[in-house]
């Protein structure tokens, strides 16, 4: 069998190019701009594809390249991939739904904990009028709350969603969930010595999850909507958190800022934007938002993860 090639033009970990490359793989790493992907991928006969959120996977690109035979995005959320078409051309696409999962809910945590201690605006401002201005700035942001004991609403109960719920159980939140799949689930919290705890958690509806909960976080694929709008923030608890680490236009941003700034929603926090990927000016200087550019999955861990289960995807559908 001739050399199959495989061109992972957004990256791939360490661990899943050894995979590929202990199997006869040869796997290019170049990265190749986007209006040079089909030009590239013909001139070097690539057979396999594989892609993060950077680089698009259109009809356009797979009518004009013949030789690919599989498709491949690492991480959860396939809109930047002509799915569908994909299939009815043949050409299966993989993913990584589970690998990226506890390093997105780690963010989401953190952007949590950066909310309710208001890091984000306090790392401007010390550097700025700490020396000056310490006592002012100490008042300013002693006004903050704890997670433990409050009730975490997810949006969303996949895999980042349950990996979230294990992490806010953990620091002692109470856990609501809306998800088109609303039947219980059992979460398992595991600790560093072996021992689990187990927690049983049933559906609720979207209403109940906006009026309940004192946090909400957005965990669902791309939407054609917004799964959080004016109408829904307004259901919302004054003072609300809202993270959302999961696909920009699922957050009806100019919604989100009226809620801040009148007050309704005390923080957010964003690692995904309506624009992205140049997000709004008043996104992006606003007091209340702590930002991050898209990088919920980007670990070492996680990338480690993801390239391990796509390389075995690929070597098994080969053999």
């Amino acid at each position: 069998m001739s050399t199959i090639k495989v061109l992972a033009n957004d990256g791939i970990g360490a661990t899943g190019k050894e995979l590929l490359e202990e199997k006869g793989f040869e796997v290019i790493t170049t990265r190749v701009a986007q209006e040079q992907l089909i030009s590239f991928i013909n001139d070097k006969s690539i057979e396999v594809l594989l892609v993060r959120s950077a680089t698009k996977v259109g009809q356009d690109v797979l009518d004009a390249c013949p030789t690919l035979r599989l498709v491949g995005r690492g991480g959860v959320g396939m809109d930047n991939i002509a799915l569908q078409y994909a299939k009815n051309k043949g050409i299966p696409v993989i993913n990584t739904p589970t690998s990226s999962a506890p390093a997105v809910a780690e963010l989401v945590v953190a952007h949590l904990l950066t909310g309710i201690r208001f890091l984000h605006d306090s790392n401007r401002n010390m550097p700025l009028e700490g020396d000056h201005k310490f006592g002012q700035l100490k008042k300013s942001y002693s006004g903050a709350t704890e997670l433990r004991g409050k009730t975490l609403g997810i949006i969303g109960f996949g895999h980042i969603g349950q990996a979230v719920a294990q992490l806010a159980l953990a620091l002692g939140m109470k856990i609501m969930f809306y998800d088109y799949h609303p039947e219980e689930r059992r979460i398992t919290v595991p600790f560093f010595d072996g021992q689990e705890v187990h927690f049983t958690i049933a559906g609720s509806t979207l209403n109940e999850v906006l009026q309940q909960s004192d946090f909400i976080t957005i965990n669902v694929p791309a939407q054609k909507d917004y799964i959080l709008g004016e109408k829904e923030i307004a259901k919302m608890k004054e003072g609300v958190g809202i993270v959302n680490a999961a696909r920009g236009g699922t957050l009806d941003e100019a919604a989100l800022v009226k809620a801040l700034d009148n007050g309704k929603v005390a923080f957010a926090g964003l690692d995904v934007f309506e624009s992205e990927p140049t997000p709004e000016i008043r996104i992006l200087m606003h007091p209340k938002i702590s930002l991050s550019p898209h990088v919920g999955g980007s670990t070492n861990e996680a990338q480690n993860r993801i390239s391990e289960e796509l390389a075995e995807q690929i070597i098994n559908y080969f053999q």
